[in-house]
């Protein structure tokens, strides 16, 4: 049985490498074009299972030729597939990223296919009652609903990724025993003027054990009922920031499995979320826990 499983979005990208971001109607020489695995919850679990963890992948692909891919790609970084379900005859989720070489920046163009909604299986159910920790990011709404509650039932940790305003995030919140909201979430959905009062106002009115704000280069603030406390960034030199949020949950997860307290936690997964960006692709540049280490006792830092 995996300690870390997940419910969510799963994308098949086409990264697309560029000089500089072109221009509206023009054209404009691509450096490469590589296609990656991508999406929060997914991704995430690839970062995990690159550190170390036991990982599954709990969702439907189809048979398209994204949907092999990604498959495989699970496959080939550790993340088991035995509770993923292939409904035949349909599109898989697909995204196009422009990455800006000059300002190290990305922009990201989107298909959801059309994938319909799916219920748990019984063996599903049973690898979220046996895991350690459930991984969501607000995709899947029927499963994900279905399984917070059988994660509740069995002291399975819920670490939600909060990074979209998808319809139905609400339900989900209350279950959430780690709530990770990159910043803009967390302000849109509050209405807070600044990212301390909003961690506050989530933290009080769906009660998690903590609340982890990400603010990307600034790195990022948590709160867990007495004390607002930061955690660093760390300076690279970046090559690719796509999937730098996603192996930051994937990371976090590591640490809940392996008993990190949720400080450290955060350190720990904002150094993972550094050294992914100083390489190309989501998946292929989360870092082993090795290389983290490394990182971080370069820069004195024990965990």
């Amino acid at each position: 049985m995996a300690d870390i499983v997940g419910i969510g979005a799963n994308v098949c990208d086409t990264l697309i490498t560029v000089p500089l971001y072109p221009t509206e109607d023009t054209k404009l020489r691509a450096n490469s074009v590589v296609q990656s695995g991508g999406g929060p919850c997914a991704t995430g679990l690839v970062a995990a299972s690159k550190l170390g963890g036991k990982c599954a992948y709990i969702g439907t692909l189809t048979d398209d030729g994204a949907g092999v891919f990604l498959m495989s790609d699970l496959i080939k970084y550790g993340v088991l597939t035995d509770y993923v379900t292939v409904d035949r005859g349909h599109k898989s989720f697909t995204s196009y990223i422009c990455l800006a070489m000059d300002s190290a920046t990305r922009t990201c163009v989107f298909d959801k296919g059309d994938i319909p909604q799916w219920s748990l299986s019984e063996g599903q159910k049973s690898a979220i009652a046996n895991a350690k920790v459930l991984m969501i990011d607000g995709n899947e709404m029927q499963a994900a609903l279905e399984a917070v509650k059988i994660a509740k039932a069995n002291s399975t940790k819920v670490l939600y990724d909060a990074g979209g305003l998808y319809d139905g995030v609400e339900d989900l919140l209350p279950y959430a025993d780690v709530l990770i909201p990159s910043e803009e979430f967390a302000l849109k959905f509050t209405g807070a003027k600044t990212a301390q009062d909003a961690i506050k106002i989530l933290f009080d009115k769906y009660s998690p054990e903590v609340v982890v704000i990400t603010q990307g280069k600034h790195g990022g603030i948590m709160y867990n009922g007495s004390e607002i406390k930061s955690y660093p960034a760390f300076t690279v030199d970046a090559v690719d920031s796509n999937g730098s949020g996603d192996v930051f949950h994937g990371a976090f997860a590591f640490c809940i499995a392996n008993g990190y307290n949720y400080y450290k936690a955060c350190v720990f997964s904002s150094a993972v979320s550094a050294k992914k960006c100083t390489k190309l692709g989501a998946r292929d540049g989360a870092p082993s826990y090795s290389e983290v280490m490394e990182f971080l006792k370069e820069r004195g830092i024990n965990v």
